[in-house]
């Protein structure tokens, strides 16, 4: 995914927790998921391995397609409280994301920035399973959440495989600890080659409650090991 922005700086332990959600402008820095978390920045070294129907499979451990590359905190624009527009709920962490569509009841894991200064994927040996970047904001409140799967592994279609199917007016939902079912419509997906890919865009912060879906798109290229675009469903709060 392009030129890799700078690496997130060590937050240390001063930062409020607003600030550190803030950051959130992150994502997936680590490879396109078809995963996770494979989100935006430009392409670099890739992790990710053939995908399943590829004739020399690698461990499960590689398996994890390249996902974006994390902004830098300082394009992250700092919002108060009361900047807050629209239907939004206090911060709770997410537990279970269900999309009726594509048949997605998956629960979540935390995703956070590794020593490369990007987002670490989602372990591709669970199929069924999301990450959210956890110092970010929590899919609710009001901010971007961003949420990263994988599209493939080296055995199956993995739990975002169908993501692409969503389209504007499409609803799913995030179970959280709170016991809150909050519900996103889709406000548009779109995919974008991982060498151009729009991190203000996907990752700015918003006044509003709005929610991020990420995986890997595209061609899948042999040499790079890597998927050649990112796909990003956009949804709002409702």
């Amino acid at each position: 995914m392009a030129a890799s922005p700078p690496a997130l700086p060590d937050p240390g332990p001063e930062p409020s927790r607003r600030r550190l959600r803030t950051v959130v402008t992150v994502l997936w820095a680590a490879a396109a998921l078809a995963l996770t978390v494979s989100m935006v920045g430009g392409r670099g070294a890739s992790p990710d391995a053939d995908p399943p129907h590829a004739p020399s499979a690698l461990s499960a451990a590689s398996a994890v397609p390249e996902l974006p590359d994390t902004p830098n905190t300082s394009a992250a624009p700092h919002r108060s409280a009361d900047a807050a527009a629209g239907p939004h709920l206090p911060p709770s962490r997410p537990v279970r994301l269900i999309i009726p569509k594509i048949s997605v009841d998956a629960p979540f894991t935390d995703l956070a920035i590794g020593p490369s200064g990007q987002l670490e994927p989602p372990p591709s040996d669970d199929t069924n399973l999301v990450g959210w970047y956890a110092k970010g904001h929590t899919p609710g409140e009001a901010g971007t959440a961003i949420i990263a799967g994988h599209v493939d592994t080296t055995t199956s279609p993995a739990v975002f495989a169908g993501l692409s199917a969503l389209k504007k007016g499409d609803r799913f939902q995030v179970v959280r600890a709170d016991g809150v079912k909050a519900t996103f419509v889709v406000d548009a997906a779109e995919s974008f080659d991982k060498d151009a890919f729009p991190n203000d865009r996907v990752y700015g912060d918003t006044a509003e409650a709005q929610v991020r879906l990420i995986t890997c798109s595209g061609d899948y290229d042999r040499q790079a090991r890597d998927y050649t675009e990112n796909l990003v469903v956009f949804a709002h709060l409702v």
